[in-house]
C-alpha cells in the first residue's frame, strides 16, 4: 500500500516509518498540513494516517478539504485516547476510522490492510485463485497447504494486482504503489519482482500487457 503518514511528532514518525516500511508498505511522511497537501496534490494514496494536532491547524482541515474535492482516500485518525469529542468530530468529517494514541503498531497495520480490502471492493481476508490460497490478513500464500514464502515488497507487488484483479496496472501505476518520494527505484524493478512472482506462483498466474501493464486475470 502507498500510504501518507501525517505525524509531527518526530519519535513517533519514526517509529511508524521504520514499522511500516518493514511490512512492505511504501510510506511517504508530511510533519505538517502544507506538506500533506502538497504530498496529495502530485500523488495518489491507498490510505492516510493522519494526526489531528499540527503545527500548522487541525488534520480536520485536510480531511474536509480531500473530502470537498471527492478524495475517497481511506483516513485513519489519530486521536488523543480519552479525546470522544475528537473522534466524533472526525468521523463526521468524512474520516474511516481512529486509532489512539500511544500507538500499537500492529493495530494501526491490521487497520490498514482491513481498509485496503474493502477499498478495492472485496473485504474478505482469505480466498482461492485458481491452485492458491490467499491469506491476506496474514499476508501469506498457500499451494497445497504449504505456504509460498514472498518477501514484503513481492507481497506488495501481488496485493496491488490483487486488489486491481482484472484490470491491467501500468508499470508506473505499480512503482507509485511500491515506493515512497525519494526512493531509489531500479529502472527494471517492477519487471524482477513479477518475473520473482511467477516463478513462485507459476508462469499464469500475472499476465503481462505488451505496452500496457500486467494483471492477475
Amino acid at each position: 500500500m502507498r500510504v501518507l503518514l501525517v505525524e509531527d511528532e518526530a519519535d513517533i514518525a519514526d517509529a511508524l516509518l521504520r514499522f511500516l516500511r518493514s511490512q512492505g508498505h511504501a510510506v511517504d511522511h508530511a510533519p505538517n498540513l502544507s506538506e500533506a497537501q502538497a504530498a496529495l496534490d502530485v500523488a495518489e494514496f491507498d490510505a492516510i494516517l493522519l494526526d489531528l494536532a499540527l503545527p500548522d491547524g487541525s488534520g480536520l482541515t485536510l480531511l474536509r478539504d480531500q473530502r470537498r474535492k471527492g478524495n475517497r482516500v481511506p483516513v485513519i485518525l489519530a486521536t488523543a485516547r480519552n479525546q470522544i469529542s475528537e473522534r466524533i468530530a472526525g468521523l463526521d468529517a468524512g474520516a474511516d476510522d481512529y486509532v489512539a494514541k500511544p500507538y500499537d503498531l500492529g493495530e494501526i497495520e491490521a487497520r490498514l490492510r482491513a481498509h485496503g480490502r474493502r477499498a478495492s471492493g472485496d473485504p474478505s481476508t482469505e480466498f482461492r485463485l485458481g491452485e492458491l490460497r490467499i491469506d491476506r490478513a496474514g499476508a501469506r500464500l498457500f499451494r497445497d497447504d504449504v505456504e509460498i514464502r514472498l518477501t514484503s515488497r513481492e507481497w506488495a507487488l501481488f496485493e496491488a494486482l490483487l486488489s486491481s484483479r482484472g484490470r491491467v496496472l501500468s508499470k508506473s501505476a505499480l512503482e507509485d504503489r511500491l515506493y515512497a518520494f525519494g526512493d531509489q527505484i531500479e529502472g527494471n524493478a517492477v519487471e524482477v519482482y513479477v518475473s520473482r512472482l511467477r516463478g513462485k506462483l507459476g508462469a499464469g498466474a500475472i499476465q503481462t500487457r505488451r505496452g500496457l501493464g500486467y494483471l492477475i486475470p
